[in-house]
């Protein structure tokens, strides 16, 4: 017998891959699903979880006196869209035990470039179950509470009940509860993170307790609609990192709500993000609180650390809005 591996059969695999697409004939029968190339062949033995186990690889980063205060907290995540599920995984990967998770959105197609449950098989579902499903499969002893109507004025209090820090997962074009969960991080003493996906990098501002507020830098109050959105846009990113590949600028519609997104840039706002929640809660490494923040390019190879003391009333900020007011708003 032939000690050379056998290879499969280019036309086995071509009928095999079929066999899995969705709609077709044989994809009705679970025997012949099983049979596809992409799946094993071997029944599957479920282990006993254990948490110890399951994160030990994490240690020697942190210890495992910090491992098991990982566990002990909990963070809120609303929208679990682009960002907000990247986040959810990321930090269940980390061992973060309990969570907050509010959207009211379910999948689509259109979320397939970058949203981490965005499957053919998750189409219509909501958000917010499939990505909890996900993070389950990672940790199943999750402790869980969920918000499937997103967060409100009237359940904006319980969603930060006992929580330790707030990760901001809304779309870009959610503004008022933004600022209202925001403001009662603010208030109630909550570390608060928000990592903004911008072209192939990420643009990160943190929020700490007794320091400059959200308000304060971005200062969105009593602006019309489109300009709480030019000056969301301009405060998060002051190094503008991003605009000089910017292909296409009409895909940047503010006025209809619309723009474009990478995979790479989600997932680099959870890596950033995800740091930056591991450095609060075990209260280790130094934390930039605005008016500082990073913006980190990979496709321009780029990080820039920002300042801008007065937020978007800094003469730089009011210059740039200025600039942006004239390539995004007038159409």
């Amino acid at each position: 017998m032939s000690s050379q591996r056998r290879r499969p059969n280019v036309r086995q695999c071509f009928q095999a891959s079929r066999c899995c697409r969705p709609g077709s004939a044989t994809a009705l029968s679970s025997k012949v699903e099983s049979r596809c190339l992409m799946m094993s062949d071997a029944p599957v033995t479920p282990e006993p979880f254990d948490y110890a186990t399951a994160f030990s690889r994490t240690i020697g980063w942190i210890t495992r006196a910090e491992q098991a205060k990982l566990r002990s907290r909990r963070v809120a995540i609303a929208g679990l869209g682009g960002v907000g599920g990247s986040h959810l995984l990321t930090l269940t990967r980390l061992g973060i035990q309990s969570f907050n998770l509010a959207d009211l959105d379910r999948f689509g197609t259109e979320n397939f470039n970058r949203q981490a449950g965005a499957f053919l098989s998750t189409v219509g579902q909501p958000k917010v179950d499939v990505v909890s499903r996900m993070a389950r499969d990672i940790n199943p002893d999750l402790d869980i509470n969920k918000f499937p109507g997103g967060v409100t004025v009237d359940n904006m209090e319980q969603f930060l009940s006992g929580v330790d820090l707030y990760v901001d997962g809304l779309d870009f074009f959610v503004l008022d509860i933004r600022a209202r969960l925001f403001a009662l991080c603010a208030e109630r003493g909550i570390p608060a993170i928000t990592a903004a996906p911008l072209g192939m990098g990420a643009a990160v501002l943190v929020f700490l307790p007794g320091q400059m507020t959200f308000e304060e830098y971005f200062r969105l109050e009593g602006k019309t609609l489109d300009e709480q959105l030019l000056r969301f846009m301009v405060g998060l990113a002051p190094a503008v990192l991003h605009q000089g590949y910017l292909v296409d600028p009409s895909a940047v519609d503010l006025v209809n709500h619309r723009g474009p997104s990478t995979p790479m840039a989600c997932e680099i706002c959870a890596g950033i993000a995800g740091t930056q929640a591991l450095k609060i809660l075990l209260g280790r490494g130094k934390v930039l609180a605005a008016p500082h923040g990073l913006h980190f390019d990979a496709y321009r190879n780029k990080l820039a650390r920002t300042w801008r003391p007065g937020g978007n009333n800094n003469p730089l900020q009011r210059l740039l809005l200025s600039v942006a007011r004239r390539r995004f708003m007038r159409r």
